[in-house]
């Protein structure tokens, strides 16, 4: 059945909490773009928070909500990261943020899911697809109960108004309208109060 794997995840003896929050310190937007029509530039933008919300009777009610820090962009050249957080890309100080909340999480085959939400950036908000995948819950080396969401989608950066560009002596772009994104995501469960 469809939803057999979630089910099954769900009685295990990890999974009682309602929520789950985004480890900032393991979670990540990875994106790469082409550049001059010849190659691909890559980064990485953290800051993350957020949380998963899953409903133990029904999977179809899973949520997902989270921001990402825009001024954490890094691809690894300061000149570079500094053009990408001005106007001419993300305007970092009007829009510090970019968040995402989704609309529907549904189960696939196995461990995979597929996530419908609303992605804001430079106060812009799309629609996109995230196709990923859940892991099961662990307990880590410290005691903490983890578990993993990874995902990737497409977007088109010319929809978030982020429309710089300069024509090449070929004819071509300097930079590729669309962004391929890969999100890694660690989520752990909440600690309980613990009373007395």
């Amino acid at each position: 059945m469809k939803f057999q794997w979630f089910l099954g995840l769900l009685v295990s003896n990890f999974v009682f909490a309602a929520q789950w929050d985004i480890d900032s310190a393991h979670a990540s937007a990875r994106f790469k773009i082409r550049h001059l029509t010849v190659s691909n530039v890559s980064g990485e933008i953290t800051g993350m928070s957020g949380k998963l919300i899953v409903d133990d009777k029904d999977p179809k009610k899973m949520s997902l909500e989270g921001t990402l820090d825009m001024n954490t962009i890094n691809t690894n050249n300061v000149d570079r990261d500094n053009h990408l957080k001005a106007s001419d890309f993300f305007d970092v100080k009007k829009f510090p943020k970019a968040s995402f909340k989704t609309k529907s999480i549904t189960p696939g085959d196995a461990e995979r899911v597929i996530l419908v939400g609303e992605l804001t950036m430079r106060g812009i908000t799309k629609e996109v697809t995230i196709e990923g995948e859940l892991t099961p819950a662990l307990k880590d080396p410290f005691g903490k109960i983890r578990r993993g969401l990874s995902g990737t989608t497409k977007i088109n950066r010319k929809d978030f108004g982020v429309t710089w560009n300069k024509i090449l002596d070929n004819g071509g772009l300097a930079l590729g309208e669309v962004v391929d994104v890969a999100l890694e995501i660690e989520l752990t469960q909440p600690a309980k109060d613990k009373k007395g």
